[in-house]
């Protein structure tokens, strides 16, 4: 079993041969990159496959909502803030991707998996709009092989839902006193 601890987050990854910090931001560490390019949070190396983990604990959810917004105007400054967001953990596979076909490690299929802290219709939307541009399970026909396999954005209660081999914990991290 590997455990991992990143980003407010604790994962046990019970069949996992690897799993590490990948995003590693401790330049004595092993896994640290160097280079000025994004990275996924996790990556689990499974004897048929990688898994990218990406999280990101939000505490509201209405900046990327647009569904509950109020006002044309509300609505545009929402709709920018998913774009952002859905960029951002786009652009966080695909430099992970770059870093890991440097390495020689993009030899097995590629499973992305964000956990989000919003709920889960608003999860289903981004997992949507990510796999449209990711491409998820396509390869333009000269491409020997696709990118990601699968793309998937869920919530703690449905991360453990879906993957019960990896059971995950948000951590509680004390407040810090005031010097």
């Amino acid at each position: 079993m590997k455990l991992v601890q990143a980003d407010g987050f604790e994962f046990k990854f019970t069949d996992a041969i690897d799993a590490f910090v990948f995003d590693e931001k401790d330049i004595a560490k092993p896994t640290f990159h160097g280079a000025p390019m994004k990275g996924v949070d996790i990556v689990a190396e499974f004897e048929g496959a990688y898994v990218y983990v990406e999280m990101k604990g939000y505490d509201d959810q209405s900046d990327y909502d647009v569904t509950c917004a109020a006002s044309d105007e509300e609505r545009l400054k929402r709709q920018e803030s998913f774009r952002w967001l859905k960029n951002y953990l786009k652009y966080k596979f695909r430099d992970s991707y770059l870093y890991r076909h440097a390495e020689q490690k993009v030899d097995k299929p590629i499973h992305y998996v964000c956990l989000l802290t919003f709920d889960n219709a608003l999860n289903t939307r981004i997992q949507k709009s990510l796999k449209q541009e990711l491409p998820v399970g396509k390869s333009p026909r000269r491409w020997i092989q696709a990118l990601a396999t699968s793309c998937q954005v869920v919530s703690l209660d449905k991360w453990n839902e879906n993957f019960p081999k990896w059971p995950a914990t948000r951590l509680v991290v004390p407040p810090q006193k005031a010097v």
